[in-house]
């Protein structure tokens, strides 16, 4: 491997290459890529109507809510444009005026301060690249936190809330806001240093040792998040005693599913939307969390239904799986990113790594990481597409074990209903589908729910 690396450290080490074009050419490349394909999207809905798709005649959808599903879907996806446009332009002006230098000068001088203003703070840091690295994202969280805010603002408070599914206030989203960016100080903080100083210590080889590290980090926060985190942005309470807790438990029972406890968390105090979801390591005791909204909105069958379809998931070891799919894929890019770390071509189209009063002289592995990233996007293009094909070919099999367990009608109805109180799009553009859906389309698992039960009652 280390070979490889060297071999491609050479290669990709041009003098003189401009890294700084390329990237922004794979930026706007992907921009456009995007574009296209959500106006495909907006081609099928708006030629939609308020048709019906025949899959799905049997069941109680009125045309209103197909028309109120069609706006939705456009006006998401219109907007979506637009925050794409925005995002475009902020990405290329922080390449363009070389913002990441800039930013990287001001954080070695605020930690220049820092030390000398504050001598306590001598004690736990230092004038090294890990802390001015630090410093440095911290600035840089600040400020994307700030650029995001106009995106966020019209997300939640115009386009959410013209169709009924915000339930945010501003004194909300606000204090949401303040712990989110305290809670990347906190942990992110730590986080990043280990993560810097690993590749310190390990040099090129230090693909491995990360790898191992962000496992154990996820870990951490399997463990850590339900107890901690969660509880600071939202309320978890148990289920009460009644038929939806006894069936949920009987289901449970009946799969030898590992239920911990069972809660409802108020999800509607921030949205319409609907969802449940498992807590827990792959491995271990789980805890069932039902939004207030999903129990609000649907039969108790279709919670357990739904639920079925959630415990096919951990009967078929897919998060597991999933987990693998990802630590390999982390792999992967570190192993890339050591082509990249020392590349001095690299650096320099970006104002690093260059003689002192030309630019800034270091070579940050953290800013190396950060345009790695960029460099990726065709890469990552294509590992979305292959992604969200195993993720549908997981619920399929997720579908097929709920109908197994003689849930396949209260799940179709679930599935139709959760569409129906979401808004989601009756109608999606192949190509839509395959880029930006990690979950098969209401009538693809309609047809395969129905197509296994069909199978199956032939076989008998």
């Amino acid at each position: 491997m280390i070979g490889i690396i060297e071999t491609a450290k050479d290669f990709m080490d041009i003098p003189g290459f401009n890294w700084k074009s390329l990237i922004i050419g794979f930026t706007v490349s992907n921009f456009l890529f995007d574009t296209y394909v959500k106006f495909r999207q907006i081609r099928v809905v708006e030629s939609n109507g308020d048709n019906i798709p025949t899959e799905l005649s049997n069941y109680k959808i009125d045309s209103e809510t197909v028309i109120k599903s069609n706006k939705y879907s456009l006006s998401k996806l219109k907007f979506s444009i637009f925050a794409d446009v925005y995002d475009l332009i902020e990405n290329i002006s922080i390449l363009h005026f070389d913002i990441l230098p800039k930013v990287w000068i001001k954080s070695g001088s605020i930690l220049s301060n820092l030390i000398t203003n504050v001598p306590i703070l001598s004690k736990w840091i230092s004038n090294s690249v890990i802390s001015q690295s630090l410093v440095f994202m911290g600035l840089f969280s600040i400020i994307s936190i700030v650029l995001s805010i106009p995106i966020k603002y019209y997300h939640n408070f115009v386009l959410e809330e013209s169709y009924g599914f915000n339930k945010l206030t501003i004194k909300l989203w606000f204090s949401d806001t303040i712990k989110q960016l305290s809670l990347t100080f906190a942990l992110g903080g730590p986080l990043l240093a280990a993560f810097l100083k690993i590749m310190d210590i390990f040099g090129d080889s230090f693909m491995y040792y990360l790898s191992v590290f962000l496992f154990i980090v996820q870990i951490f926060f399997i463990i850590v998040y339900p107890k901690f985190i969660q509880p600071l942005f939202n309320t978890l309470t148990p289920l009460e005693d009644g038929e939806l807790k006894n069936e949920i438990e009987k289901l449970a029972e009946a799969n030898k599913f590992p239920l911990d406890k069972l809660y409802v968390i108020d999800g509607s105090k921030r949205s319409g939307h609907s969802n449940a979801y498992f807590m827990g390591l792959p491995w271990g005791s789980k805890q069932i969390v039902l939004y207030d909204t999903l129990i609000h909105h649907s039969t108790v069958n279709e919670v357990v239904a739904v639920l079925g379809h959630e415990i096919g998931h951990w009967k078929l070891n897919h998060t597991t799986k999933l987990m693998t799919i990802g630590e390999i894929h982390m792999f992967a890019i570190f192993s890339l990113f050591a082509a990249f770390i020392k590349n001095k071509s690299f650096y320099n189209s970006f104002g690093f790594g260059l003689p002192l009063g030309t630019g800034v002289s270091e070579m940050p592995p953290l800013i190396g990481f950060l345009l790695f990233g960029d460099v990726l996007k065709p890469l990552d293009a294509a590992m979305q597409f292959f992604m969200n094909l195993i993720t549908c070919t997981y619920e399929y099999q997720a579908d097929k074990y709920a109908a197994e367990q003689n849930l396949s009608t209260d799940l179709k109805t679930a599935l139709v209903n959760l569409h129906k109180e979401n808004l989601s799009s009756l109608v999606v553009d192949g190509l839509y589908s395959a880029k930006e859906y990690n979950h098969p389309t209401l009538v693809e698992r309609i047809s395969a729910i129905d197509a296994y039960v069909s199978e199956s009652k032939k076989e008998k």
